[in-house]
């Protein structure tokens, strides 16, 4: 990680990292809420690129200087950072800017999901059918060798689990999201983390349907093997294939989970 000593001039909102001397150039708030103008300020530097992940903020004393605000003040703030995703704090290391794009989509979707139960977990695998065929046609045009070798790793790892469901859950994630990084698109790989990261307990449940594991199997090295190809049309419909089999496996758990409840 690294400490950010980039200089905003010219730039009266951002966060100004620190200057030679230790002068401070940041923009004294004033208001009611202060914690909520220091947020401000610093999610502008961010999303202008100012302070990128890895940067770390300055002591809170030292912030709380620089903006001319007491340490409470400073204190609301990064809590309220970090409630966003922005930033981490790390006892003994300090605060860090962190890549919140993920975080926040996904703390976003989980909400509406909770909120559109029981039907949230089918919204979301409809969305999910419409986007991964595509993106893995677009990977097979795109993908590079690190993402590539991270897909066998996951199949490997998947055929290697055994019954242990956790190993395969976190394989199958690495897969798909490995795809999802050879898409080369950035907000790509932060929606689609968001909505296979909550639909855990649907992959668990079809890790327990008899063959369920094994049919995936099948149907993720076809999608390698398109992949590899670099055949779009092939990974596209690998893909579906497998949503396919996803589905069928989940509304059989479904059912079984019904017929179980009407004999109670």
């Amino acid at each position: 990680m690294r400490y950010s000593s980039q200089t905003i001039a010219g730039v009266p909102a951002g966060l100004s990292p620190r200057r030679a001397g230790g002068s401070a150039v940041y923009k004294l708030v004033r208001s009611s809420r202060l914690y909520e103008q220091i947020v401000q300020q610093i999610e502008e530097s961010i999303v202008k690129g100012v302070l990128k992940p890895g940067d770390q903020l300055p002591a809170e004393r030292e912030l709380a200087q620089r903006f001319g605000v007491s340490r409470t003040a400073v204190r609301e703030a990064v809590k309220a950072l970090r409630e966003k995703g922005l930033v981490e704090a790390y006892s003994g290391r300090g605060t860090f800017i962190t890549d919140g794009t993920t975080q926040a989509v996904r703390q976003s979707l989980d909400l509406m999901v909770k909120i559109g139960q029981p039907e949230g977990s089918t919204h979301l695998a409809e969305v999910r059918a419409i986007l991964e065929p595509e993106i893995a046609a677009r990977a097979a045009t795109r993908i590079q060798d690190a993402e590539l070798a991270t897909m066998r790793e996951a199949v490997a790892a998947m055929d290697s689990a055994g019954q242990d469901p956790d190993a395969y859950i976190e394989a199958d994630l690495d897969f798909h999201l490995a795809l999802a990084e050879g898409a080369d698109n950035p907000l790509i790989l932060s929606l689609l983390d968001s909505i296979v990261g909550l639909l855990r307990e649907q992959r668990l449940r079809i890790f327990k349907v008899p063959g369920g594991p094994e049919r995936g199997q099948v149907h993720h090295k076809r999608i390698l093997e398109a992949v590899e190809r670099h055949d779009a049309d092939a990974a596209r419909q690998a893909m579906r294939a497998h949503l396919d089999q996803v589905s069928d496996d989940s509304q059989a758990t479904s059912a079984k989970r019904g017929s179980k409840q009407q004999t109670t």
